[in-house]
């Protein structure tokens, strides 16, 4: 698979999993790390042994996933608003109102209509799709 990646990252905030061969993932940690000033650890999921943290490739595949330092996972727009709980503020505080009940479904779906269109956005490329779901007529 790759390396293992200590998945506490450099302050026990965690590990940042994303798509190495999508130009729009890329961006998107390149801004976290540059401009977040989080504590949050950052990987491509190809470059990291996921059985040891109990992801399969398909997993990794169809969305970012943030490994905590106690082994919990957190998936999709959940996984963003705990980089964002690893940084510093105002971005802290976004992070909390993401994870709010009410605002955590809605957080959960934008997180699903950036995730289907990835590859329109910038930095985007035919790479950065998602694969089509199997054909339930097959």
């Amino acid at each position: 698979m790759g390396d293992t990646v200590d998945k506490n990252g450099p302050s026990g905030a965690g590990l940042f999993l994303y798509d190495r061969d999508c130009g729009f993932c890329q961006r998107a940690v390149g801004f976290a790390q540059n401009r977040l000033r989080t504590r949050t650890a950052f990987a491509a999921w190809q470059d990291v042994d996921l059985a040891a943290v109990g992801l399969t490739p398909e997993q990794t595949d169809e969305q970012a996933w943030l490994v905590s330092p106690d082994g919990s996972l957190l998936a999709g727009g959940d996984a963003v608003a705990g980089v964002l709980l690893g940084a510093g503020l105002p971005a802290r505080v976004l992070g909390r109102i993401m994870l709010l009940p009410g605002v955590r479904v809605l957080n959960r779906a934008a997180y699903r209509v950036v995730a289907a269109n990835r590859y329109r956005l910038p930095g985007g490329t035919a790479a950065c799709a998602l694969p089509s779901p199997p054909d339930p007529r097959q």
